[in-house]
């Protein structure tokens, strides 16, 4: 197995002999949500590709250590609980349990461990003594709006030779490039906070410096630290994470331990609407609930699965639409073709192989559609024997990516064999020229509450 690694521009083995005799588990960090709100259908993403890596690697027997932080402690949080005269925390926890609900709906596995920055303060302030002791921190006053004896703890960038190794850019370069807070109490303005001054009404925690709260990176840095060790194996996120999260993460823990502080660096592309990237800070986002509720969360992972997870994905609803019409074909064709067939070896191998060479899941999902296509034309020849091959083989491709197609979509599986033989029907009618038939086919499709949209690939289908 070859993943891209951001850390080294190149594809670089998975495995080694040590996870392949079991002698340790394959371990990986994803990095989870900030939860000042519901997530948006772009966050999806970055979810979903570590899931179907960690599938892939269970599916050929090895044993997976799968962290996934929640931050509950952050700038964003207490705004929203500022604006909304609530506690901090009881915002955290709310969007907490929607965020690991929506998971569960787009059928992702639970991590085997999900730290919060809130349980792990102490880790994270033994840290940035371990800096401060060896020089890479420096201690400054609180600003002006901070609780008196409160002080807050700044990273020194240059200190550490390495930094901008994963975002490929010098410290100049990232100053040039990023908006800097302009910040007297700097030694350097490329240096960012540790460890935050206690202001009134804010949480806080003790600490050798006075009450305050941890910074955003050094939380990931403390919480994979703490689960995975150094030189774990994968670190996942979202390509706008690179710079300056991961980077910092980077930074404050090989700087603390003199030790590598992950070996695979995994980033899924952005998701884009409009040509602009999904974001709540631009208030063009699509909740992800909303997508689930109106589509199903098979197909919202189909959605994702059809792209090559470091391709820009452009949303469109348009494109729900059509991985909703392709959904159907799946579930259709799978209560219609007969059960008990051997799945086609040659095609799963193939199918593991694609996924074990940089996660390539639109070339799974080629298969299985290759599958439907086939099954449909032995059904249609009466060659029962091949539709249950070409069944069992989408079932278990199906498996492979983590789409559970005995479920359906909104109780599609029951209605899509009429429909499609409906449409099938209709096709024949329209070839024919036979219109008056083709029209009706479609008027009682709508009149049963099923939208029929043509396109140059064939009718599709849907709830209206």
């Amino acid at each position: 197995m070859r993943l891209y690694n951001t850390l080294t521009r190149d594809l670089d083995q998975v495995l080694t002999d040590a996870h392949r005799s079991g002698e340790t588990p394959f371990s990986m960090y994803v990095c989870g949500p900030t939860v000042q709100d519901v997530p948006h259908f772009g966050h999806a993403r970055a979810a979903l590709i570590p899931d179907v890596f960690r599938r892939a690697l269970e599916h050929q027997g090895i044993e997976v250590l799968h962290v996934r932080n929640i931050t509950d402690v952050e700038d964003k949080i207490i705004t929203r609980a500022e604006e909304e005269d609530r506690d901090p925390a009881a915002v955290s926890e709310q969007y907490s349990r929607v965020y690991e609900a929506q998971m569960k709906r787009l059928g992702i596995l639970e991590p085997h461990i999900v730290p919060r920055a809130t349980g792990h303060i102490i880790e994270m302030i033994e840290l940035i003594e371990l800096l401060l002791d060896s020089g890479h921190a420096y201690v400054v006053e609180g600003g002006a709006d901070a609780i008196p004896g409160s002080d807050d703890v700044m990273f020194r960038v240059r200190s550490f030779e390495g930094y901008g190794k994963l975002s490929n850019r010098d410290v100049d370069q990232s100053l040039a490039g990023a908006r800097v807070d302009a910040d007297a109490r700097k030694e350097d303005a490329a240096d960012f906070v540790l460890w935050k001054a206690a202001k009134p009404g804010e949480p806080s925690w003790r600490s050798p410096w006075g009450p305050g709260r941890p910074g955003w990176h050094i939380e990931c840095s403390a919480m994979a630290r703490k689960y995975l060790g150094s030189d774990f194996d994968l670190h996942t996120g979202g390509t706008d994470l690179i710079f300056p999260h991961h980077e910092n993460e980077i930074a404050q823990a090989e700087a603390a331990y003199g030790e590598r502080f992950a070996r695979l660096w995994l980033h899924n592309g952005m998701l884009n609407i409009d040509g602009e990237k999904m974001s709540k800070s631009l208030g063009n986002f699509i909740t992800l609930d909303d997508a689930i509720s109106r589509y199903g969360g098979p197909v919202v992972r189909l959605y994702f699965l059809q792209i090559h997870y470091r391709s820009i994905a452009q949303f469109s609803g348009e494109r729900l639409r059509e991985v909703e019409s392709a959904w159907n074909r799946l579930t259709g064709f799978v209560s219609t073709a007969p059960e008990g067939g051997q799945a086609r070896q040659e095609v799963m191998t193939a199918a593991v192989a694609a996924l074990g060479d940089d996660l390539n899941t639109p070339e799974v999902v080629s298969a299985m559609f290759t599958q439907v296509k086939e099954g449909h034309a032995a059904l249609a020849d009466g060659r029962s024997a091949d539709a249950g091959a070409a069944r069992a083989t989408v079932m278990e491709l199906a498996g492979l990516l983590g789409l559970d197609l005995a479920t359906g979509t909104h109780d599609d599986t029951d209605v899509a064999p009429l429909v499609e033989t409906l449409l099938e029907l209709r096709d024949a009618a329209r070839e024919a020229k036979d219109y008056a038939t083709s029209d009706t086919i479609r008027d009682a499709l709508s009149a049963a509450g099923i939208v029929v949209e043509d396109s140059r690939d064939g009718a599709r289908w849907r709830r209206s």
